[in-house]
C-alpha cells in the first residue's frame, strides 16, 4: 500500500500557497523550490502536480527556511519544535477526547492563540479553529493546514481515520475547492460561521495505541507527511486503489468484482463513494494521472512505455488522456520538470 501512497500528487495551488508566507518575508522562493527538487519551470503549467515526496519537502524547506511552523502567514511565529513538543505531550494521553483537549491546553499557552477546540454535543463532536490576531493567509493554506494536521494526527495516534461528517469553513469556496473533496472526503460548507471539522463522538474514547519511540519516528518526516500523505488505507477510496494496484498493463478489474472484495454490494459501494466525494472512474483516472506523472519524472523512461504502464494501447489515447488530466503533453510536462520549457 506504501508504495501506491508515494505515487499521489499534490495540486500545483497548495505548492504556490504555501510560499505566500515566504515570498512576504523576502525569501528566495526559487531557491526553496529547488532545494525540494521542484523545478520552478514545471509551475508555468497551469495545471501542474508535484509528487507527495516532493511536496514533503517543501515543506520541511519552508519550516527550517523560516523558522516558523505556521510558515510566516500566522499571528505570530511559531517556533521549529513547537508541533514536536505537543506530540510528546499528547502520547501520553489515554483517548482522543484527552488528547484534543490537551492539544488545545498546549496551544493556549502562546498568544495569540492558534488552535482547535473541542466542542462536545449530544450526538456528535465539532473541532473549532480559534485563530487570535491577524493572520496573512490570502490562500487559506495556513487554515485548511491546521484542520489537516489536527485531524490527521488525531487519526494516527489511534490508528484508524476519524471518519469526518462535515468540514465547514468560515470562508466563500475558493478557486481551488474541487481539491477539498480529496483532503475532507466528507460534505463541504462554505461561508459557514466557524471553520470546524464534525465527527462522532464514538471516535472520542478511541484509545491511543502508539507510544513514544513510534512517535519519534514519526516526527522525522511530520507534519510535513501529515499534509502530503493522507493514510487512505481504511477510506474506501484507499481501498479500492490498493486492489487497482499499479500495474495498469493488465486489464483494470471491474465494479462489481471490487464490491464483491469488499465484501459489499455495489449499490452500497457507490453510495459509499459518494460519501467520500468520489466515483470509481474518478479513482481510475486520478490513479492513472498520478502514476503517468511518477513514470514521467524517470527521464529514463521513453512516453510510449509509460503509455503502455498506465494502461494505453495506443500512445496517441494517452496523449489525449494526459493533456486532459494536466492541461499539457507528457513531453511539455517533461520539460517543465527538467526546466527546458521554451518561453
Amino acid at each position: 500500500m506504501a508504495v501506491v501512497m508515494s505515487t499521489l500528487t499534490v495540486s500545483k495551488h497548495f505548492v504556490e500557497a504555501s510560499l505566500t508566507g515566504a515570498e512576504r518575508l523576502g525569501l528566495d522562493t526559487r531557491a526553496i523550490l529547488l532545494e525540494a527538487g521542484i523545478s520552478p519551470d514545471l509551475l508555468r503549467i497551469e495545471m501542474a502536480r508535484v509528487n507527495s515526496d516532493q511536496f514533503s519537502r517543501l515543506m520541511q524547506v519552508i519550516w527550517n527556511r523560516t523558522g516558523d511552523e505556521f510558515m510566516g502567514m500566522g499571528p505570530r511565529k511559531a517556533r521549529t519544535g513547537t508541533f514536536a513538543t505537543m506530540c510528546a505531550l499528547v502520547i501520553g494521553c489515554q483517548n482522543l477526547e484527552e488528547v484534543y483537549q490537551q492539544s488545545f491546553q498546549f496551544s493556549r499557552l502562546f498568544e495569540p492563540m492558534v488552535s482547535m477546540e473541542l466542542e462536545i454535543t449530544d450526538d456528535n463532536v465539532r473541532l473549532v479553529t480559534r485563530i487570535e490576531g491577524e493572520i496573512t493567509d490570502p490562500s487559506y493554506f495556513l487554515r485548511e493546514s491546521i484542520l489537516v494536521i489536527w485531524h490527521r494526527l488525531g487519526s494516527w495516534l489511534i490508528g484508524q481515520p476519524v471518519e469526518l461528517e462535515k468540514a465547514e469553513f468560515n470562508y466563500p469556496r475558493p478557486a481551488h475547492g474541487d481539491e477539498y473533496r480529496h483532503i475532507f472526503r466528507c460534505p463541504l460548507v462554505f461561508e459557514s460561521d466557524c471553520t470546524a471539522l464534525t465527527f462522532s463522538k464514538r471516535f472520542l474514547s478511541a484509545p491511543v495505541i502508539r507510544d513514544k519511540p513510534e512517535i519519534r519516528q514519526f516526527l522525522k518526516t511530520s507534519p510535513a507527511d501529515l499534509l502530503s500523505r493522507p493514510d487512505e488505507s481504511n477510506t474506501w477510496t484507499g481501498r479500492i486503489r490498493a486492489l487497482i494496484g499499479r500495474d495498469f498493463s493488465k486489464p483494470m478489474p471491474d465494479f462489481d468484482w471490487i464490491a464483491q472484495e469488499l465484501h459489499t454490494s455495489p449499490q452500497t459501494l457507490r453510495r459509499r463513494l459518494k460519501q467520500e466525494n468520489t466515483s470509481f472512474q474518478e479513482i481510475k483516472d486520478l490513479l492513472r494521472r498520478d502514476m503517468a506523472i511518477y513514470y514521467l519524472s524517470h527521464q529514463e523512461l521513453p512516453i510510449n512505455d509509460i503509455a503502455e504502464r498506465v494502461g494505453f494501447t495506443e500512445p496517441s489515447t494517452f496523449h489525449r488522456a494526459f493533456k486532459k488530466w494536466t492541461g499539457v503533453t507528457p513531453g511539455a510536462w517533461r520539460d517543465g520538470e527538467r526546466g527546458d520549457l521554451a518561453d
